[in-house]
């Protein structure tokens, strides 16, 4: 039973940095971004192909997914959202960044195959370390340095009071002569990121597998909407809270089970607190 915990809390903890990624790039364009699993599936993929395939040291590695996921932020911005939102008032980002996490997905799956292969051990330890194995506190220890470091980002930071801001009103923030445009596209940087540096954290627990970017996706929304739009320590419980009952519901029904229940708890969530459990229901001051 501590196993089925701990291997919970690990997965809820990934989908939780997803969480976190969809929050960041919500917060600067109210955007929900299709592709946001995309970002963990690039760490983890890029993450292997630079220790193993290339040779490079781990410190090597994980910097290369950094700039790698900055990178990919970045273009998702400019790409999939800043036309569409200057186009149209509309939610047709849902399908501009649906077609750029498609198009990743499928490239990816060319290049590097469509078999699921190992990630690389990151740390001297031995297979028999059961609960305590890396690939179980690696992504737990990284979401919360994430939500620690997200807080003191927003609160401590000028760029995070600027975020706040254009999160808030952005048109106001435009008026006072802060460039949202700029913050906005930041963000999606920042939310690169993030999901880079949870797909290498997770990586063992995964695999390096192209088609893991659309289930991040789901799941990650999911965590999002259960815990409270735009509460990274919503963010935190919604995504433990799914991985915990996705990991009781394999162990005591079966894995074919688990989805159904991951849905059925979102649905129960959003009748009976739509706006999340630890979200506010009114969220633009005036």
């Amino acid at each position: 039973m501590l196993a089925v915990i701990v291997s919970g809390l690990a997965i809820g903890a990934l989908y939780a940095s997803v969480a976190l990624a969809y929050n960041v790039m919500f917060s600067t364009s109210k955007v929900l971004s299709v592709s946001t699993g995309q970002l963990c599936m690039l760490g983890g993929v890029f993450g292997a192909w630079f220790i193993t395939g290339l040779g490079w040291p781990i410190w090597l590695a994980l910097l290369g997914v950094i700039v790698l996921g900055a990178v990919f932020g970045l273009l998702t911005e400019v790409i999939a959202v800043r036309r569409v939102l200057a186009l149209s008032d509309e939610h047709l980002w849902l399908l501009s960044t649906l077609a750029l996490a498609t198009m990743v997905q499928q490239a990816v799956g060319l290049w590097w195959g469509t078999e699921p292969r190992p990630f690389p051990r990151l740390f001297p330890q031995d297979f028999s370390a059961g609960v305590l194995d890396q690939k179980y506190w690696l992504p737990i220890a990284l979401v919360l340095i994430l939500v620690a470091a997200l807080e003191l980002f927003y609160r401590r930071t000028l760029w995070g009071k600027l975020f706040i801001a254009t999160s808030e009103d952005a048109f106001a923030a435009r008026a006072r002569g802060i460039a949202t445009d700029r913050v906005r596209a930041l963000s999606y940087a920042l939310a690169g990121i993030i999901g880079g540096l949870a797909g290498f954290a997770a990586g063992q627990l995964t695999f390096a597998y192209f088609a893991l970017g659309l289930t991040l996706t789901l799941n990650g929304f999911i965590a999002l909407a259960v815990g409270g739009l735009g509460s990274n320590l919503g963010a935190l419980f919604g995504g433990i809270a799914l991985g915990l009952l996705g990991a009781f519901a394999t162990y005591f029904f079966g894995g074919e089970y688990q989805q159904t229940i991951a849905v059925g708890l979102l649905l129960l969530v959003l009748i009976v607190r739509p706006e999340g459990l630890l979200g506010a229901k009114r969220v633009r001051p005036v």
